[in-house]
C-alpha cells in the first residue's frame, strides 16, 4: 500500500474520532511538503473545516497530535496555518524500500485480456520525401505515449497511415520521369526516400522556373499558376493513377518501394515500430463510399461543379470539402476511411492521432464527420496535438529542400556523442565495439531525450550541441548516473557484500536518504498521471528530478566506504532501486542507459 493511502486511512481515523464524521479519501487532500517545510506530506485541511467547526490553525494541530499519537507512521508534525506538515517514520521509509526492491516491476501495470485497446496513430510520412526533424518528434511522441500507455495496463496497437496517394507523390513521379535518366537507388548509392525527395524538391524548382517566366510575359501570379504545364501534367498524372492506368501504377509502386526500403532503415535506427500499416491508396476508396453514402442520406451537398460538401454551419464551423469536381478525395475523405476500416479491424476503445497543432482544426472536423455518418467511434477520438520542432536558425521546407534529415540527424548525434564522450575520457580502456555501442546509445538518447523532456503542447527548438552536454537535464547526465550507480553494484559484488534479505529497520537516515525513497515511490503514480493526461514529457521531468538528487545524495554521502554496515546496505539498496528506475523511466523513452561509461 502506498504511503498516501496509509495516511489518507489515518486522516479519515482522526476525523472519525475528533469529530464524530465519515469523509471519503477524495476529501482528503495530500501533497508532498514543500522543500523550505519540515516534513515529507502535507494535508490541506481547508476543506475539513466545515466538519471540524473551528480554524485552518486548530484542525491542522488536533489533527497532527492526534496522529503523532496513534499513528505509528507519524514521527512529527508541524502546522503552517492551515497546512499540516508530517513527517513519516524512518522506519517507514526502509520497509517501503524493501517492498519495491522486491517488485522490480514497481510503477508499471500487467496487461490483462480485458484490458481496453488503445489505437496509437504515428509518422505518417509522404512517400515523396525522406522523414526529417519533425517526424522525428511525431514518431519519438508516438512511441512514447504507446509504451506509457502499456506501462499503464492498456493493450496497444501501434499503427501507421502512411500517405502515398496524391498530387504531391505526382510531383516526384513526374520529376522523375522527366529528368531522372533512369536512376535508381543502385545506381546513385542514395537511400531511396532521399532519391524521392530529392525529385520532389527539382519539381518545385521547376515549377517555380516555369511561373517566374510565364510572369514575365504578363501574366500575374494566379494566372501563371492556372497556366502552368508542369502542374497540369502533375494533376493528369493523378487523374490516370486513380484511374488504374497500367504504366502510371506501375511507376508508382517501383518509386514507392524505394522509398519504403528507406523509410525502414530510419525507422530501425531510431528505434520505432509499428503493429499495422494503413496505405491512403488502400484507404481512400473506402473514404468515397462513406461520403457518396452520406450524400444519399442527405447528410451532405453537392455543388453545381460536382463536389461535395458538409455544412458544419450548425457546429460552429464552416463548409467542408469531400470530394473535389473532379471526383478526386482529399485527407478528409481519407481519414473517414482510414477510421472505418481500424474499427473494423480491432475492437478499439480509444483511438489516438499523434498529429501535429496545425490539424487540431482538421480532427475536430472528422470527429464531426464520423459522428454524422453513424460511426459510435467518431466523438471519441484523441487528438494527441502537439508543438512544432524548430532548429535554432528557423523553420524547416520540405519543398526547397531545408530541411533536417532524420538519417542525417540521427549520424550527426552518434558522431558527436563519441567526439564528446572520447573528449571527457568517458571510452578509455573500452573495446572499439563498446565504445561505438556507448556512442551509438548516448547520441540517439540525447536526440530522444531533449525532444521527450518538452511537453508535447509547446513549440520547441532542438539544440543538438545543448542535447548531448554531460551535465544538466539531458539525456547523457541521466546514462552517465546510471552507468556511475552499475559501477558502484559491480565493486560492491566484488568486495563480497550481499545485501541481507531483511534490513535493519533501525538505520539511521538522512533527510537526503528518506527524500530519495519518497522520489522512487512517486515512480507509480507519475507513470499513471503521464497516461491519463497524454503527457509523456512527465517521465522526463521525473528522471531528471531523481537523477539530480542522487547526484548530491552520492556527493554527500559515502556509500561503499560507510563504516555502518546497515547503513551501507541501505544506501546500496537505494542506489540500486534509482538504477532500475531509471532504466525503467529511460525505456518509456526507448533509451538504453549502459552498463559502464
Amino acid at each position: 500500500m502506498r504511503i498516501e493511502q496509509i495516511l489518507q486511512e489515518a486522516v479519515i481515523g482522526a476525523i472519525s474520532h475528533l469529530y464524530g464524521a465519515g469523509v471519503e479519501a477524495s476529501q482528503i487532500t495530500l501533497q508532498k511538503t514543500k522543500k523550505e517545510f519540515t516534513g515529507h506530506y502535507t494535508l490541506v485541511t481547508f476543506s475539513l473545516l466545515k466538519i471540524s467547526r473551528k480554524s485552518p490553525e486548530q484542525t491542522a494541530g488536533e489533527i497532527g497530535a492526534w496522529l503523532a499519537e496513534k499513528s505509528p507512521v507519524i514521527a512529527a508534525y508541524n502546522v503552517i496555518k492551515g497546512f499540516l506538515n508530517l513527517s513519516i517514520a524512518p522506519t517507514v521509509w526502509v520497509r517501503l524500500l524493501q517492498d519495491m526492491d522486491a517488485e522490480p516491476q514497481y510503477g508499471f501495470t500487467p496487461v490483462t485480456d480485458d484490458a481496453p485497446l488503445f489505437m496509437v496513430e504515428y509518422s505518417s510520412p509522404n512517400t515523396n520525401k525522406p522523414l526529417h526533424l519533425g517526424h522525428v518528434r511525431n514518431n519519438l511522441l508516438g512511441h512514447a505515449l504507446s509504451e506509457v500507455l502499456r506501462a499503464n495496463g492498456k493493450k496497444v496497437v501501434k499503427t501507421n497511415i502512411v500517405n502515398d496517394r496524391g498530387i504531391h507523390i505526382c510531383k516526384s513521379m513526374l520529376a522523375w520521369q522527366m529528368w531522372g535518366n533512369g536512376e535508381t537507388p543502385e545506381s546513385t548509392g542514395k537511400k531511396g526516400d532521399h532519391l524521392i525527395g530529392d525529385y520532389y524538391v527539382l519539381f518545385d524548382k521547376k515549377y517555380k522556373e516555369e511561373l517566374a517566366a510565364l510572369q514575365a510575359q504578363g501574366f500575374s501570379k494566379e494566372e501563371a499558376e492556372a497556366q502552368s504545364l508542369l502542374m497540369e501534367e502533375a494533376r493528369e498524372m493523378l487523374r490516370k493513377w486513380e484511374a488504374h492506368d497500367a504504366a502510371t501504377v506501375n511507376l508508382w509502386k517501383m518509386m514507392n518501394d524505394w522509398v519504403y526500403a528507406g523509410f525502414d532503415k530510419t525507422y530501425r535506427q531510431m528505434g520505432v515500430s509499428f503493429d499495422k500499416i494503413y496505405y491512403e491508396s488502400q484507404t481512400y476508396l473506402a473514404g468515397k463510399e462513406e461520403v457518396l453514402r452520406g450524400l444519399k442520406e442527405g447528410l451532405f451537398y453537392r455543388k453545381g461543379d460536382g463536389s461535395v460538401w458538409a455544412d458544419l454551419t450548425s457546429c460552429g464551423l464552416d463548409h467542408k470539402l469531400l470530394l473535389r469536381a473532379d471526383g478526386t478525395s482529399v485527407y478528409m475523405t481519407q481519414d473517414i476511411g482510414t477510421a472505418r476500416l481500424r474499427f473494423d479491424d480491432y475492437p478499439i476503445d480509444t483511438m489516438i492521432y499523434v498529429v501535429g497543432n496545425e490539424q487540431n482544426y482538421h480532427f475536430q472536423v472528422l470527429s464531426i464527420l464520423l459522428d454524422m455518418l453513424g460511426f459510435e467511434f467518431g466523438k471519441g477520438l484523441v487528438h494527441f496535438s502537439y508543438g512544432m520542432v524548430e532548429l535554432p536558425e528557423g523553420k524547416m521546407k520540405s519543398r526547397e529542400g531545408s530541411v533536417v534529415d532524420a538519417d542525417d540527424l540521427m549520424a550527426e548525434m552518434i558522431a558527436t556523442a563519441r567526439e564528446t564522450s572520447q573528449e571527457l575520457g568517458k571510452l578509455e580502456g573500452i573495446s572499439e565495439e563498446e565504445a561505438e555501442a556507448i556512442s551509438r546509445m548516448v547520441g540517439l538518447g540525447a536526440l530522444k531525450y531533449f525532444i521527450l523532456k518538452v511537453d508535447p503542447k509547446k513549440n520547441m527548438t532542438f539544440n543538438p550541441k545543448e542535447s548531448i552536454d554531460f551535465n544538466g537535464n539531458t539525456g547523457p547526465f541521466i546514462q552517465y548516473t546510471h552507468a556511475r550507480i552499475q559501477s558502484i553494484l559491480r565493486k560492491a559484488a566484488e568486495q563480497g557484500i550481499i545485501l541481507p534479505e531483511a534490513m535493519e529497520l533501525s538505520v539511521p537516515l538522512s533527510e537526503k536518504e528518506e527524500g530519495l525513497v519518497q522520489l522512487l515511490a512517486e515512480f507509480s503514480p507519475v507513470v499513471k498521471q503521464a497516461g491519463s493526461e497524454y503527457n509523456v514529457s512527465l517521465i522526463g521531468n521525473y528522471v531528471y528530478e531523481l537523477v539530480k538528487e542522487y547526484n548530491q545524495f552520492y556527493h554527500d554521502y559515502p556509500i561503499l566506504k560507510e563504516e555502518h554496515t546497515a547503513l551501507r546496505n541501505f544506501r546500496l539498496m537505494l542506489s540500486k532501486n534509482v538504477a532500475l528506475t531509471i532504466k525503467k523511466a529511460m525505456s518509456l523513452f526507448g533509451i538504453d542507459v549502459p552498463e559502464r561509461m
